[in-house]
């Protein structure tokens, strides 16, 4: 039934979903005529918040970038190649090989988003040299993983909310990550995912004639280190030193140690600089590191152009009070057992707009968490809603797949009508355990 079931999804999406950045600007133009019919919004002050906000993902821009390269850059050096090739041996049939890759990405992505999009990125490449199984499915199972990380131990909201001091603090005082993330029915949720997200994927793969296949030659990156010929130049030694790879590779490293070691926790930036120093030493010279870093660089382009229109639209939909009024109408349907799972399904809505998870807490906590007091409900719900409702329509949402899709070398399209499948589904099963747990 889900073979039957992706088939047209996937020929759907391949037909009519355009390029991502088609995709932003479509939604561009709908949040804005939403906020000029229902908020009441003039045209000048909706291009002045547009144009405001525009700018305001241009650090984010650049740790996804980083993501990506620093991610390519660790995942093509020799010994970590070796490592996801014995790894990727465990597979033995094309039906092991997506559950596999599923499994990988879950665990990764609970671990760190960041890391769960470019390890489930580099295994699905990895898998597809050694098995001839569908490459979109590969990719699309390694991206359906990345729905699980707002229930895991980076997702934003519930830190944010263990977080001494935080901007809803007065209000709701500091939760911990026990009464949330590790609370019995969050992990209930997440185990549940862990056996549906596998089980899934593999029963929509395509039968062995309807597979679109990858030839292994197009996954192998170009970068190498030349061998260092006789009458090599000063500044070709240096290119190939070792030494000078080390001597700065095994510092970053000890700051890394240190900051461990002073109680400093996983973001972004710590996934990215240990990506970047594991690579440099992984691959030993600056011309094999430099080589890896041109080929990784290719698939950066979504997310150079497109993060900026996105910050666009994050604006229009906040500072137009769009996505307070939405938020605002799922509270007024709701009842004390039901308002997790209407935030959920506001949260979705809002997330294809506003792929934020910090972002999204910020513009729906002032609507969510008065609601939740008047009502009586449990607010660590709520806010657990939010954040699966946010991790939920990433599947949907092509800004969260752009690193993986450059380097995997796919399109959004290629691998969006599995995701669909997965929408349909990992929706249901969280929106059924919020409401019952």
């Amino acid at each position: 039934m889900l073979r039957a079931l992706s088939r047209p999804a996937t020929r759907l999406m391949e037909r009519w979903l355009p390029d991502p950045f088609i995709f932003v600007i479509v939604l561009t133009l709908l949040a804005a005529v939403a906020a000029i019919v229902t908020q009441g919004t003039s045209p000048v002050a909706l291009v002045e918040m547009w144009g405001n906000g525009f700018w305001a993902l241009l650090q984010f821009a650049m740790q996804m970038l980083l993501v990506l390269v620093t991610g390519f850059i660790l995942a093509s050096s020799p010994p970590v190649k070796r490592l996801l090739a014995a790894i990727a041996g465990l597979a033995t049939s094309r039906g092991s090989a997506i559950i596999l890759v599923s499994l990988v990405s879950l665990a990764a992505s609970w671990l760190n988003w960041g890391f769960g999009l470019v390890v489930g990125a580099i295994f699905a490449k990895e898998l597809a040299r050694q098995i001839r199984v569908d490459y979109r499915l590969l990719v699309a199972a390694a991206y359906s993983g990345f729905v699980i990380w707002h229930g895991g131990v980076s997702g934003s909201i519930p830190l944010t909310i263990a977080t001494e001091g935080h901007f809803t603090a007065e209000q709701i005082g500091v939760i911990p990550t026990s009464e949330t993330i590790f609370s019995a029915w969050n992990l209930v949720i997440v185990l549940a995912l862990v056996i549906a997200v596998p089980l899934v994927n593999r029963l929509m793969m395509p039968l062995e004639h309807e597979q679109v296949l990858v030839d292994p030659a197009k996954l192998d990156g170009t970068a190498s280190s030349r061998r260092l010929p006789v009458d090599a130049t000063p500044a070709e030694r240096l290119e190939n030193s070792m030494i000078l790879m080390w001597l700065i590779g095994v510092p970053g490293l000890v700051w890394l140690a240190f900051y461990f070691a002073g109680g400093g926790g996983i973001n972004l930036n710590v996934v990215n600089f240990l990506f970047l120093f594991l690579g440099i030493l992984c691959h030993g010279t600056a011309r094999s590191l430099l080589g890896a870093l041109e080929e990784g660089v290719r698939g950066g382009a979504g997310i150079v152009i497109q993060f900026p229109f996105y910050a666009g639209i994050m604006a229009i939909m906040t500072d137009s009070g769009l996505a307070a009024s939405l938020s605002e109408w799922f509270v007024s349907i709701s009842t004390a057992q039901t308002l997790p799972f209407w935030s959920f399904i506001s949260a979705g809505i809002v997330n294809i707009f506003v792929p934020s998870g910090g972002g999204q807490w910020a513009v729906q906590a002032p609507v969510m968490l008065p609601a939740a007091e008047a009502l009586g409900a449990d607010i660590r719900r709520v806010a657990m809603g939010v954040a699966w409702g946010d991790a939920w329509t990433n599947l949907l949402q092509p800004f969260w797949a752009l690193p993986m899709l450059g380097i995997a070398g796919l399109k959004a399209r290629d691998i969006m009508g599995f995701c669909v499948v997965q929408l349909l589904i990992t929706g249901i099963i969280i929106g059924v355990l919020l409401y019952l747990l």
